[in-house]
């Protein structure tokens, strides 16, 4: 097979690409596995679930983020509203709460 000048380079990207997205997988179960700690602190000290100041501060946080970093902070709101829904549904189950799906959105659009 005859390869094209920047091939490697392209393949070289796609490799560091792929390494950058275990990497973002890693921290993303990280983040849900603390998630699951605070729900237990939570359920051992009868803290209520919903904690909607603290939804505020993480995507205030994301969008100060954005805004340092060049990062739009439209995607980083729609994927803080992915994450804080994971962790809503993980929270309910851990929890004992009623499913996610079952009542009001946790995080704010």
């Amino acid at each position: 097979m005859d390869e094209s000048p920047g091939t490697d380079r392209l393949e070289d990207l796609r490799a560091e690409l792929d390494e950058i997205d275990g990497r973002l997988l890693d921290v993303v179960r990280e983040r849900i596995e603390c998630c699951v700690r605070i729900a237990g602190h939570k359920l051992e000290h009868d803290v209520p679930m919903m904690q909607p100041h603290r939804i505020g501060l993480v995507q205030r946080r994301a969008a100060e983020y954005g805004r340092a970093h060049g990062v739009d902070e439209d995607f980083l709101r729609r994927l803080y509203d992915l994450l804080i829904g994971e962790t809503c549904r993980v929270e309910d189950l851990v929890m004992g709460n009623t499913p996610a799906q079952e009542r009001p959105p946790c995080a704010p659009s």
